[in-house]
């Protein structure tokens, strides 16, 4: 119910500021509440702070347990115009000796049997239509192998499915199904189609029969898309011209080979960009210049293991490194192989040759990894090559120095925290004092306000001992020699100016020295593990330390996903939060109560005002 005010009509008095200064004093133990709550919600705000700067140290110290933070490895070869090398953190500590390299790996080229065009003035034009423009290429047959049908897509997803098991299409198929246009892909990794049996497929075959079921040569994962492109005869609606060729190769995955399929209105370049985008391996390119094309694997090296020179003919897929069939890329592009009865020729498909530390071997590559080193063969060359591995002192030093100078500034910025003064009286500014001050006048006294809230906090500084006696205690490890089982044996030791808190400091050359002597030692006394605190590295113990204590913070101050049942301010956050609410209930009582009161003096005071108006208008009437 609300209570009607009258204010100072009869009295002429204020009565709103009379109000208002009577609850300012009401309102005093409200404000000291929600004083109490701001400091609490900035203690929660710098506990999540420190915590935030614990976790982006412990990511440093889980970087710091990688060996590739204590095994960087130079390399140096004597020759760097024949071979180049770089090393992995894999990689030991030795040399090389790379020689007769009789040949270098190449990547296997099907160079056309000629000129494509007609006319060798006028060149065939990439963007026209390839219907109707057949007299443009050079070819005596120009079998382009056009069909007329209608082009279809089926999509499904797969149930879980094994290898072997018929997937039917879920349309039936609208006419009779041309099986050399249809291309299969899952999860758009395109398929080879097979249409001769189901029997022996390999996992990346599909067997698709004359309904276009298909049975695939691998188990096919729940979920995975299937897309099946195809033409029927059917020519009743949305007839078309179209082709189709294959391409094929051998790769380091297996053999490979896809169904070209193209439309007469498709030009020679997107037909060139269909099989550059397909999975078959390999890239078509066509020179204007000499008007002739070439297949080019992606990949070097002779993944057929046979010489495609010394191949039998008619060359078959057992001695080439690239295939195509299809009148349309064999006769019209001329892509049909001399031992095919065309005038292609395909080169290169080679491996590279040589000899290592007395091994005669071969690679795919010319770039190609030996035990963590990878090497790099940039020419042919007899007379030897020695490459020599050494570790990298200067960039191991520069990691344990990056990591020494992040705990530096961590325990820096900490100690700063629990170490700021802290103002009494300098509480929370409430609104009314807010109304009074300037806005610098509320920024300097509210960062006194915010200062010291966590001023020798126990959690922070135990972390800060902790992380000292983690540092300075030895690590008795079987992989760390005793001469350098600490820091301090290392070049590693604490500031000697105390007021610096135990900032550690590097003796450069000490630490150098430490890492070409002995880098098994230095790298365990870092990341050592062990099963009790005596045996692990230093970098465990701190992690140790540093996770212990956010899991500490975190009960106390919680996280930016907790809510303030889980945390200890959080729970108090929610107590002072319920006594506020009830507060500002009872000020409301209050202040109504007030009002009431002087609203019925006002009435009284209008009541006697309008009995004396009568009372001398009467006296008056009567003289």
């Amino acid at each position: 119910m609300t209570t009607m005010r009258i204010s100072g009509i009869a009295s002429g008095m204020d009565i709103d500021k009379m109000v208002g200064d009577l609850m300012k004093a009401e309102r005093m133990p409200l404000d000291k509440l929600k004083q109490k709550k701001q400091v609490l919600e900035w203690q929660r705000d710098d506990y999540r702070s420190m915590n935030t700067l614990l976790l982006n140290f412990r990511t440093e110290l889980t970087g710091m347990k990688m060996t590739t933070r204590y095994r960087a490895r130079t390399t140096a070869s004597t020759n760097e115009a024949q071979v180049t090398a770089t090393a992995s953190s894999a990689a030991s500590q030795g040399s090389y000796s790379v020689s007769n390299v009789t040949q270098l790996a190449t990547a296997a080229t099907l160079k056309n049997g000629g000129p494509i065009s007609a006319d060798p003035t006028k060149k065939v034009d990439l963007n026209s239509q390839l219907f109707g423009n057949e007299a443009a290429f050079n070819s005596t047959s120009l079998n382009f192998g056009w069909k007329s049908g209608t082009a279809f897509s089926q999509s499904i997803t797969a149930s879980a499915t094994t290898a072997g098991t018929p997937i039917a299409l879920p349309t039936p198929l609208d006419g009779t199904l041309d099986l050399a246009s249809v291309t299969v892909a899952v999860n758009n990794k395109n398929y080879e189609v097979v249409t001769s049996s189901a029997t022996g497929l390999k996992p990346n075959q599909v067997y698709v029969n004359s309904s276009g079921a298909m049975t695939f040569g691998a188990d096919i994962a729940a979920g995975s898309k299937i897309q099946m492109d195809y033409f029927t005869n059917n020519a009743s609606t949305g007839a078309v011209n179209y082709s189709t060729f294959s391409v094929g190769s051998y790769t380091s995955t297996g053999f490979v080979k896809q169904n070209i399929t193209f439309k007469g209105t498709d030009t020679l370049s997107q037909v060139i960009s269909k099989v550059n985008a397909s999975d078959t391996g390999v890239t078509m390119f066509y020179d204007s210049f000499s008007d002739q094309m070439t297949l080019t694997r992606k990949e070097t090296g002779n993944f057929n293991g046979k010489d495609p020179a010394a191949a039998t003919n008619p060359m078959t897929s057992a001695d080439s490194e690239i295939l195509t069939s299809g009148s349309f890329i064999d006769d019209v592009l001329k892509f049909k192989t001399v031992k095919n009865g065309g005038a292609a020729v395909e080169s290169g498909g080679q491996d590279a040759m040589f000899t290592v530390n007395g091994l005669t071997t071969q690679r795919h590559t010319n770039t190609f990894d030996m035990n963590g080193v990878t090497f790099t063969l940039k020419q042919t060359f007899a007379a030897p090559v020695n490459v020599t591995i050494n570790n990298d002192t200067n960039s191991v030093f520069d990691n344990i120095k990056g990591f020494i100078d992040k705990y530096n500034t961590l325990i820096d910025t900490v100690q700063k925290k629990t170490s700021e003064d802290y103002f009494r009286d300098y509480p929370p500014l409430t609104d009314d004092q807010k109304l009074t001050l300037s806005d610098k006048q509320q920024e300097q006294w509210e960062a006194k306000a915010k200062s010291g809230l966590i001023r020798q906090d126990p959690i922070l500084n135990g972390v800060l001992n902790q992380m000292r006696s983690s540092f300075y205690a030895p690590v008795n490890n079987s992989q760390v020699n005793a001469a350098y089982n600490q820091l301090a044996k290392v070049g590693i030791t604490t500031s000697a100016n105390y007021l610096e808190g135990g900032k550690l400091q590097i003796d450069e050359a000490k630490l150098k020295a430490a890492i070409q002597a002995d880098p098994t030692s230095v790298e365990n006394l870092f990341r050592g593990s062990g099963t009790t605190s005596s045996d692990q590295g230093v970098i465990q113990r701190l992690y140790d330390n540093v996770t212990d204590t956010m899991d500490s913070l975190k009960q106390k101050a919680g996280n930016t996903f907790s809510t303030n049942k889980q945390f200890a301010i959080g729970l108090k956050l929610d107590s002072l939060g319920t006594q506020i609410t009830s507060f500002d209930g009872r000020m409301k009582q209050v202040e109504d109560r007030y009002y009431r009161q002087f609203t019925a003096m006002e009435q009284a005071m209008q009541k006697a005002n309008s009995q004396a108006s009568y009372m001398q208008q009467h006296f008056a009437g009567g003289q």
